[in-house]
């Protein structure tokens, strides 16, 4: 059966598209005002800021840059133009077995739940495969900067599991990302590309062809909606997407600071088994997967055979490793927001700022403060742009 098309006309698919907008990403509260009220009134609840209950601050904060800002009908037409739908939990196609791992979330000692543990509102997708085509999966994740012998162990790996029935989820990106779509588009395999951008953007633009391959011949989504640009905290939310749609995480290479450790993370969060690819002990694009294993993060894991069987207990979290330090680690999650949200050219204001990251134009004018004050930014006039890149510092201690 093929996929249903968008209704741009649909109240309700309306509803799903702004909710999907107003609070980008995960957030916890959102969801539970959905549960609560349902898509369409609490879609009018937030546009208008009235009849409903009083929200969370939690949630009011996330939703004030955005509440009046309503591009669904302009969301579901782009959407439509692609020939791509959206999956939202009305629909047959919402995989919700997968998002079992959202519910409930953990607590912190005071009752209180993570705002990021928390299923996507919608996903936009585009593709011939389907979510509920999905029997088994594997989430392959790594390096970017992949080596011969790392792009080598991926295509191995990635292709004989696609060949046994697996589909091969991973983010698209250059490196062991686009090793492993392609190795199981080889085989005649399934792979989900999940993107930290709307899915009408080709990022990165070297993997083109790689998409067009994926969306004729699987499955491309993303719970951004359509004109979203990539970001730092966008790719974290990515990640833990790729892990929820996946029975198992393997990283065939990975280096100390690879974003494949964020997939890790929430894969161990969700109770799935995490398998790592041990590397010449000379690599520094193998060291993360060694620290994964050896802090047993990770099991040990040298073919497909080894990942698919991969079970057993989980290990504990691993340890603060030493690692160079960024200028932006120091930053509050909202002043990396902020700092995410600046163009690589150019000059923006605290109003496009506030629009672009999300949040209420008084936590961007807090955080622009501390970031000129950083010298991360640098004034114009009433507009700031990036300031140069400083080099990392090595760690303390």
């Amino acid at each position: 059966m093929s996929p249903a098309a968008v209704d741009p006309a649909d109240p309700r698919t309306r509803a799903w598209a702004y909710l999907s907008r107003v609070a980008e990403g995960a957030h916890a509260p959102l969801q539970e005002l959905i549960g609560a009220l349902g898509p369409e009134h609490a879609a009018e609840v937030l546009r208008s800021g009235t009849h409903g209950p009083r929200l969370p601050r939690a949630l009011s904060d996330a939703v004030e840059a955005r509440r009046a800002l309503d591009r669904s009908a302009q969301d579901l037409t782009a959407l439509a133009r692609l020939g791509g739908r959206l999956i939202t939990p009305d629909s047959p196609e919402w995989p919700q077995w997968r998002m079992r791992h959202f519910r409930p979330g953990p607590t912190d000692g005071r009752g209180r739940r993570p705002v990021d543990h928390a299923a996507p509102v919608a996903l936009w997708a585009v593709g011939t495969a389907r979510l509920t085509d999905i029997d088994r999966a594997v989430a392959v994740v790594g390096t970017r900067a992949a080596s011969g012998y790392g792009e080598h162990v991926t295509a191995e790996i990635a292709g004989d599991l696609a060949a046994d029935g697996y589909a091969i989820v991973s983010g698209a990106a250059y490196g062991v990302d686009a090793v492993a779509h392609r190795a199981a588009l080889a085989r005649d395999g399934l792979t989900v590309a999940v993107l930290a951008c709307g899915i009408d953007r080709v990022y990165p633009a070297g993997n083109a062809a790689l998409l067009r391959g994926v969306k004729d011949r699987g499955l491309v989504v993303s719970e951004y909606p359509p004109g979203t640009v990539p970001a730092r905290y966008r790719f974290l939310g990515r990640n833990r997407l790729i892990a929820a749609l996946s029975d198992a995480v393997v990283v065939p290479e990975a280096g100390l600071r690879s974003g494949a450790r964020n997939t890790v993370s929430w894969a161990r969060r969700f109770g799935l088994p995490v398998c790592a690819v041990p590397g010449p002990v000379t690599s520094a694009t193998s060291v993360g997967c060694h620290r994964m294993i050896a802090d047993g993060v990770a099991a040990l894991a040298v073919d497909a055979a080894q990942v698919a069987e991969a079970a057993g207990p989980i290990g504990t979290l691993a340890p603060a490793v030493d690692a160079p330090e960024r200028v932006t680690d120091p930053l509050t999650e909202d002043q990396r927001r902020v700092y995410d949200g600046f163009p690589a050219r150019g000059a923006v204001s605290v109003e496009e700022l506030s629009v672009e990251a999300g949040l209420p134009i008084r936590t961007v004018l807090a955080a622009v403060a501390m970031l000129e004050a950083a010298d991360l930014i640098v004034p114009e006039g009433r507009r700031w742009r990036l300031a140069p890149v400083r080099p990392a510092r090595p760690a303390r201690g």
